[in-house]
């Protein structure tokens, strides 16, 4: 009983996200988008707009989890049942930083975009992303989604903290925006290629490559869009590498040790 209650507590959490989301932009809450608030910020890791279309793909692929996990055979799937739960947590940040966001209160926004990240990494770990032995409907319907919600939300996090500390004046212990952009963008390329190395998730990385192409685009003809595109390029032959090694592993057939040759 308790796992059906579950199941459709997903459901309904993720239409409230949704409608809050649609709402954020078409009332809009507190008379402001969520662009027009974003845009308040002279940040340099913010992609050009239309990156953040992202977010109908992503809504679209909550949709596909959750109809696919509430289905009556799903009830029991063990994976299922370890991540409706954080899921819920997940909605709940969600939808809490985008009224802190709107009303202004960054500080918060912060906090609450953090744990959307950990319920997000919860998820992730627990559904053991190119780990497990899940079905290919499984892992299109439900790891898919996830990998690329958390490809956005890595950006997104760097993203919000950046503003929230322009917001507050932070000056960066001397160290310029730019270069502080360009440190971020590493790190971009150096999860990608654990990432793919570890669970071979491209998708993953493609969400972080079409951050790193929008901001090339947003501040194009600049240092920080010049080092956006060499990182780009840098994210993508990592991800290929990683991919390759996770592969090869995949093909090594395993040898319990202590065995003697003959």
């Amino acid at each position: 009983m308790r796992n059906k209650i579950e199941q459709w507590l997903v459901v309904i959490a993720t239409f409230l996200t949704i409608g809050v989301n649609v709402l954020a932009n078409s009332l809009p809450i507190n008379n402001q988008t969520t662009g027009e608030i974003s845009d308040q910020f002279d940040v340099f890791f913010v992609p050009a707009g239309y990156v953040f279309a992202i977010w109908f793909l992503i809504y679209l692929g909550l949709l596909a989890f959750s109809f696919y996990q509430v289905l009556p055979a799903q009830t029991e799937n063990p994976r299922l049942q370890r991540v409706r739960l954080p899921y819920l947590g997940a909605t709940v940040a969600n939808i809490a930083w985008l009224l802190c966001w709107h009303y202004n209160q960054f500080g918060w926004s912060m906090l609450a975009m953090a744990l959307l990240l950990i319920s997000l990494i919860v998820i992730y770990l627990r559904l053991d992303v190119g780990l497990s032995d899940a079905t290919s409907r499984e892992k299109w319907l439900v790891h898919l989604p996830f990998s690329i919600y958390l490809g956005w939300i890595t950006v997104a996090t760097i993203a919000n903290a950046t503003a929230v500390l322009t917001f507050y004046e932070w000056s960066g212990w001397g160290i310029s925006p730019e270069v502080w952009t360009m440190i971020m963008l590493s790190v971009g390329v150096i999860l990608a290629f654990l990432i793919n190395y570890t669970r071979g998730d491209v998708a993953y990385s493609l969400v972080l490559l079409w951050a790193y192409v929008g901001i090339n685009i947003k501040h194009q003809g600049t240092v920080v869009g010049q080092a956006a595109w060499v990182a780009a390029i840098l994210l993508s032959i990592v991800t290929l590498i990683g991919w390759f090694l996770y592969r090869k592993s995949k093909a090594t057939p395993y040898e319990p040790s202590g065995t003697n040759a003959e």
